[in-house]
């Protein structure tokens, strides 16, 4: 198998790993649950592996961190807009 059809297979389904509590917040718009502090480190993470990415010329890394940063991101807006005050 391609190593990059691999890559961006495996990125792939690491990068969908957190749309199903993205759709449970946005569903039932409760993020008690959720941990600040992971979602934070998620995105840091992710971000420096974007940029790892692109130091290396790696496609299937930066598309599958990016995809994962941005549904990381919409769950941290998500987070501020339905936490009970």
């Amino acid at each position: 198998m391609n190593e990059n059809i691999l890559g961006l297979v495996a990125g792939g389904i690491t990068s969908v790993a957190m749309l199903p509590q993205l759709i449970k917040v946005l569903k039932n718009k409760d993020v008690e649950d959720l941990s600040l502090l992971m979602i934070l480190f998620l995105i840091i993470g992710l971000s420096l592996w974007v940029w790892y990415g692109f130091i290396k010329e790696e496609l299937p890394i930066i598309l599958s961190n990016a995809f994962a940063v941005l549904v990381n991101v919409f769950l941290l807006i998500s987070y501020f807009m339905y936490r009970k005050k």
